[in-house]
């Protein structure tokens, strides 16, 4: 069996978590009509409901994941923050990544949302910003991402600062107190994870966002990948942490593991694959076209490289590749990703729950796990003095 790696000094880039020898490893809530025991056959028992949702991620918790996904999308299920609220009191070490669309909701109010939720999680928020078009709206790349860099910026103002004083092209606020919107997390509040592909996002989390993350491409593609964003911080006088979202199928073979693998495919009709990866907010961005090159490029078998499989792809817009192998392979490929300097992984399984458990005991015990919010020093060690802590109350 691996063993965790020493610290990791030589990584594609510079890295902010450089010497870190741990990784924060998350699982995924399907919030969003993303559960199946057969991809792109519908199972009523494995639907987006909060019976099923809540018991993942209960179960990734009990397990000793450290950070949950939770997404976003305009599909049957159920609302972001809604649910992570109703899993704070559920849950005890697990932090809950919500994901915020910027500008779905009026930026201060969303600073409260925020307060609020870190302070009914004690700190264990993390958030990934998310810059897709509204249900019904077709706007341009430059306009969302305007957007976005708006929001995270008034976000900042809101947990750092005394007043919000903001003049932007789309928000313009002045002279606002931040009482109502200061959370439990302090030095900067809550970490902001963030994927894109264009040049407006790279730029977008080049300058504001903590966590790069990526979605599943051979590892040349990924350190490429790494260099440009790295690149881009850089400008801006920053060096930021970069993570993965991929998907995992993990048996005690690797032969195991290829068998499932065909096996969740076996069903899918291809045109229904089509309909489930079109229907997705973001199912025609530059990332999602990047997952369907993947596929193409693919032997065969679906592979891009040893332990990398494309098949999941076909019937999911988005993350669109698993590693596929028995448990040594697992650890040996993270390994070499975290060697790279990526810092975060973002794993999920089909069914959600299953592969929870099947990564959670085979995989997860033999990781030196963190939490990122803990390492980046936001976390107080006792309720902080904010209006909703232990401040005076004015």
């Amino acid at each position: 069996m691996h063993s965790s790696p020493a610290p990791i000094t030589d990584t594609v880039v510079p890295v902010k978590s450089r010497e870190l020898d741990a990784s924060e490893v998350s699982w995924f809530a399907p919030l969003c009509s993303d559960d199946y025991r057969y991809l792109g056959v519908p199972d009523g028992s494995l639907r987006s409901s909060w019976e099923n949702t809540s018991r993942i991620a209960k179960r990734a918790d009990e397990l000793g994941f450290r950070n949950i996904l939770c997404p976003s999308s305009y599909q049957v299920g159920q609302d972001t923050l809604s649910f992570v609220a109703a899993m704070a009191p559920l849950t005890s070490r697990i932090n809950m990544l919500g994901a915020i669309r910027c500008g779905e909701m009026q930026p201060i109010m969303l600073a409260r949302t925020v307060a609020t939720l870190d302070h009914m999680l004690q700190g264990r928020l993390t958030l990934n910003v998310i810059s897709s078009d509204f249900p019904g709206e077709v706007a341009s790349n430059e306009h969302r991402y305007q957007r976005s860099k708006e929001v995270v910026e008034i976000l900042k103002q809101a947990w750092t600062q005394d007043e919000i004083n903001y003049a932007g092209q789309i928000y313009n606020f002045k002279g606002l107190s931040t009482a109502a919107t200061r959370p439990y997390q302090q030095n900067g509040g809550p970490l902001l994870y963030f994927g894109g592909y264009s040049p407006d996002a790279v730029n977008l989390c080049a300058e504001h966002c903590d966590v790069y993350l990526m979605w599943p491409e051979a590892e040349d593609q990924l350190a490429e990948r790494m260099r440009v964003v790295h690149a881009r911080a850089q400008h801006y006088g920053r060096v930021i942490d970069y993570g993965l979202r991929i998907h995992m199928i993990v048996r005690d073979t690797e032969a195991e593991a290829r068998e499932y693998a065909d096996e969740l495919v076996s069903q899918l009709d291809d045109e229904i694959g089509r309909q489930i990866r079109e229907r997705a907010l973001d199912a025609k961005n530059f990332g999602v076209s990047i997952q369907a090159k993947n596929r193409e490029l693919a032997d065969e078998s679906g592979y891009i490289e040893p332990h990398v499989w494309t098949g999941i792809g076909r019937a999911r817009s988005g993350c669109g590749a698993a590693l596929v192998g028995s448990v040594d392979q697992v650890m040996g490929k993270i390994e070499r990703y975290q060697k790279m300097g990526i810092r975060a992984f973002i794993f999920s399984g089909y069914p959600h729950l299953n592969e929870c458990e099947m990564f959670g005991t085979k995989v997860l015990p033999h990781l030196k796990t963190c939490s990122l919010p803990a390492v980046y020093g936001r976390v107080p060690a006792s309720t902080p003095a904010t209006p909703l802590g232990n401040g005076i109350r004015k």
